[in-house]
């Protein structure tokens, strides 16, 4: 290494730190891909279709409690301490799901699940924020996105099959082995990195991440009662009060100006909920749409979860490379162009005329949409944190993540719930739809976004941290 140059990603000194931190999300990716895929079969199976959404919403309700409490305690002990508490959750979830009854004791298990995979990504991020400069930080994300690679390319299929020859259970409790070992390694590098040495951030109240979810299982819930119950006046009820319970306690856990747009980081915050909503909020549907619509196999739909995933990580490598000369606005500008049309796509699969081929190329097309516009609010956030406060930063981006994926998802749940006992096709067409709208809404607010490329240093302006109205 000549002098003056940065070690790499894959040097001595980071080495263990970046093979811990691919495992880690290569088995939160595996869980993820595999319930995607069979989750018909487990609908199908429990007879829930009406709490299908749920089943991911539920995972990612719980995500806003555990990243919530990962931040907190990442700033204040370091990373190593969320995450092991992340893994044994996580591996209890598993459990719970595994052995479930019923679709209620499933959507519980998810829950707990969604407790633990929240410390994951929080960590991810505080570490590259701690550890990398800013030249190795855009690889790092790419090279994150490829531990999708191999979850995406070989499980859709492997669950497909564990679910033919061993039921669906079994892709649940089959992954409690890797989490075991993934998360032995990763724990080492995470003590070695240890806490920050100085932080004036305001912490986050693990009290405001429950209210936060609270408020949002009880929109959910009322979107659920109004549209698959008919109770429309005691589900709009139910939304009224989740906003009152939840929107005060989002506000203190997000920057000043989130919930209003305001342009940088606030608007870097935001415009990542929005995008997680369009494009989880069209992806939980994309089998369902494949099997119970089109009538095809599992093996068929997880064709499309493979083609996203894997076009994700190619669209996540090219932002990389363009990170340096291209603004990092541009790239989710385009990206989220690209996911719009992958919608559009599955919108025509619904049609009987149209090929189920098209269907599973346009949304392969909408995952090199994601990748490109996903890591780079990623960069966006971690140049705006101040030293220190990369976990709280990290919380509130992770926090905007799972909650626009939750509600995302909970809208095409109650769309689907409406539909289940006339004409699914509506009912998914719906769910489809209303991501497109929200896709609309997020280009729109590209304009708000950080200017300069992903690397650049961010102004000495955008790092004051007053706290304003919203």
């Amino acid at each position: 290494m000549g002098e003056g140059q940065v070690p790499g990603l894959w040097a001595p000194q980071r080495r263990a730190l970046t093979t811990g931190l691919v495992l880690t999300i290569t088995f939160v990716a595996s869980e993820a891909l595999a319930v995607v895929t069979v989750m018909p079969v487990v609908a199908r199976d429990l007879g829930g279709l009406r709490l299908y959404g749920w089943v991911f919403s539920g995972f990612m309700l719980g995500s806003v409690v555990g990243i919530v409490a990962a931040g907190r305690e990442a700033d204040r002990r370091g990373p190593a301490v969320p995450f092991v508490a992340g893994v044994v959750l996580f591996g209890s979830g598993l459990a719970v799901a595994g052995l479930a009854p019923s679709m209620d004791v499933l959507v519980a298990g998810r829950v707990l699940q969604g407790l633990g995979a929240g410390a994951v990504p929080s960590v991810a991020y505080v570490t590259i924020g701690r550890s990398l400069p800013e030249t190795l930080r855009a690889r790092m994300m790419a090279v994150l996105s490829t531990a999708w690679v191999v979850p995406g390319v070989a499980g859709p299929a492997i669950s497909a099959e564990v679910a033919r020859l061993f039921g669906w259970r079994w892709v649940f409790l089959g992954l409690l082995p890797v989490v075991a070992v993934a998360g032995s390694i990763a724990v080492p590098a995470l003590i070695r990195l240890g806490p920050p040495t100085a932080s004036e951030a305001q912490e986050h109240r693990l009290t405001d991440g429950l209210r936060t979810a609270a408020g949002a299982a009880m929109i959910l819930a009322g979107l659920t009662l109004a549209a698959g119950s008919g109770a429309v006046l005691a589900g709009l009820a139910l939304v009224a009060a989740g906003g009152v319970t939840g929107l005060p306690a989002l506000r203190r856990l997000v920057p000043p100006g989130t919930l209003t747009g305001r342009p940088g980081l606030p608007a870097t915050i935001a415009s990542r909920g929005l995008l997680t909503f369009a494009f989880f909020g069209a992806d939980a549907y994309v089998t369902l749409a494949v099997t119970a619509v089109r009538h095809r196999s599992l093996v068929v739909a997880g064709i499309a979860v493979t083609g996203a995933t894997l076009a994700w990580t190619a669209g996540a490598w090219a932002q990389a490379r363009l990170s340096d000369t291209w603004e990092a606005r541009r790239l989710v500008r385009i990206g989220l162009v690209i996911i719009l049309a992958g919608i559009a796509g599955m919108v025509l699969m619904l049609q009987p005329a149209v090929p189920v081929a098209e269907g599973l190329a346009a949304w392969t097309v909408a995952g090199l949409g994601m990748g490109l516009a996903y890591a780079p609010l990623s960069l966006m956030m971690l140049r705006e944190a101040l030293p220190g406060q990369e976990g709280q930063a990290s919380a509130s981006l992770n926090l905007a993540d799972v909650l626009g994926t939750a509600i995302g998802i909970g809208v095409g749940g109650a769309a689907v719930a409406a539909a289940a006992g006339s004409d699914l096709r509506l009912g998914i067409t719906a769910a489809f739809a209303a991501a497109g709208a929200v896709a609309l809404v997020a280009l729109a607010f590209t304009g708000r976004l950080p200017a300069g490329t992903s690397s650049a240093p961010p102004p000495v302006t955008e790092q004051v941290p007053a706290r304003a109205p919203d």
